[in-house]
């Protein structure tokens, strides 16, 4: 019988905000079981909106505490030192905690402490600029990270009097998030082989500084700086358009800078069909250096073949011609994506009075193993009685 790949694995999450508790949130979707160790009052995730409706302000009514923190359990423990964690860290295999160094030691814990009293327990600290550094205790935010991590001067518009613009989702923090996983992931590879685990530090930072595309190699070899551009990579030049409007209204994404003669020609065969590829039959449009040159002209052309047909038959047919290209879809229309439908991403999580909600499923699949199902955000303190039993047994 199949089992979850982290099943067995316990962590105690002390996390407050979006990297830390999807990190927590991936690991209890991969098996692990996660305790998120709350103070009285409940994360400050808990106070982020929206809320249910009617239920604005309720702790265990934000939706947005709803997504991340889902297959966990929670219990109430206000943490101010040492001897309020070591009690949960005796069978724990990772901590998991999202605490800058300045506010560890206003509640009088060290990691490398912790970390030589519990030889075998990984410590996961992700935080916004790592745990040494002179910016160690700089206050940080989603915007932030990606400002000063490098990403954010790359998101926006062709027009640079407009200002960079932010991208939606927790970029940021979910940059983060990956990096948290794979690391974590190593150290527990490591303590197979040496039966001891370590201090685990990720910056928010860096991972946003390593995470920049184009960047940084054009900044190293010719030292060019990229400027922003319009739902387009960005590059040290301006470079052609990529989005098209369809005949509903819609539009779809396309790379018509065509570099190689298959996707190009396919291209032109497509048009030529409808009796609308007029001039680009021409032998010398076959190459990358006379498109380039007189790319307006090409450019013109397809958008009058794209107004004749509504999105979704352009990106059929132009995936089923070999071309890269897709529908520009609305977060809302993922639901009714018929690829993520036939593949079952969307789960239904029974939420008791609220009814069933709809969640995305798990980044990953494995053909030899599950994950675990998906269940709704524990309500604040819910599981403190497993908490009481294990402060009575270690008694």
């Amino acid at each position: 019988m199949s089992t979850c790949p982290l099943s067995g694995l316990k962590v105690v999450e002390l996390a407050a905000d979006p990297a830390g508790e999807m990190t927590g949130n991936l690991l209890a979707q991969s098996g692990a079981d996660v305790l998120k160790i709350e103070p009285s009052g409940g994360s400050p995730t808990r106070a982020v909106g929206p809320f249910r409706q009617g239920h604005e302000g309720d702790p265990d009514e934000s939706l947005n505490f709803w997504y991340y923190n889902g297959n966990k359990k929670s219990a109430v423990r206000d943490v101010s030192s040492v001897a309020d964690i070591e009690p949960l860290l005796g069978d724990a295999d990772i901590l998991l905690t999202t605490w800058q160094p300045a506010e560890l030691r206003r509640r009088g814990l060290d990691l490398d402490a912790l970390a030589a009293r519990f030889p075998r327990l990984i410590i996961l600290s992700v935080t916004p600029f790592g745990l040494t550094g002179p910016w160690k205790d700089y206050r940080s935010s989603e915007l932030v990270g990606l400002a000063a991590g490098g990403p954010l001067n790359m998101c926006g518009y062709d027009d640079h009097s407009i200002p960079p613009i932010l991208p939606g989702g927790n970029q940021a923090y979910h940059i983060a998030t990956s990096f948290a996983m794979k690391a974590v992931m190593v150290a527990l590879l490591d303590r197979q082989r040496s039966g001891e685990g370590q201090l685990v530090d990720v910056s928010m930072h860096e991972a946003c500084a390593v995470t920049v595309e184009l960047a940084n190699p054009y900044w190293f070899y010719p030292k060019a700086l990229v400027r922003r551009q319009t739902c387009r990579h960005a590059q040290p030049t301006p470079t052609q358009n990529a989005l098209f409007e369809c005949a509903d209204g819609r539009y779809v994404y396309f790379a018509l800078v065509l570099a190689e003669p298959k996707p190009w020609s396919a291209l032109v065969q497509w048009m030529e069909a409808f009796g609308m590829a007029a001039h680009l039959t021409d032998p010398r449009f076959a190459t990358f250096a006379f498109r380039q040159e007189h790319f307006p002209d090409v450019q013109a052309i397809v958008e009058c073949f794209f107004l004749i047909h509504d999105a979704e038959t352009v990106f059929k047919e132009g995936q089923r011609r070999g071309l890269p290209i897709a529908v520009v879809t609305s977060p809302e229309e993922l639901f009714e994506d018929e690829h993520e439908r036939e593949r079952g991403f969307f789960v239904d999580v029974d939420h008791g009075d609220a009814g069933t909600i709809r969640y995305p499923g798990p980044p990953f699949r494995f053909s030899a193993m599950e994950t675990a199902p998906r269940t709704r955000a524990p309500r604040l303190g819910e599981h403190d009685s497993e908490l009481a039993a294990k402060a009575s047994d270690i008694v």
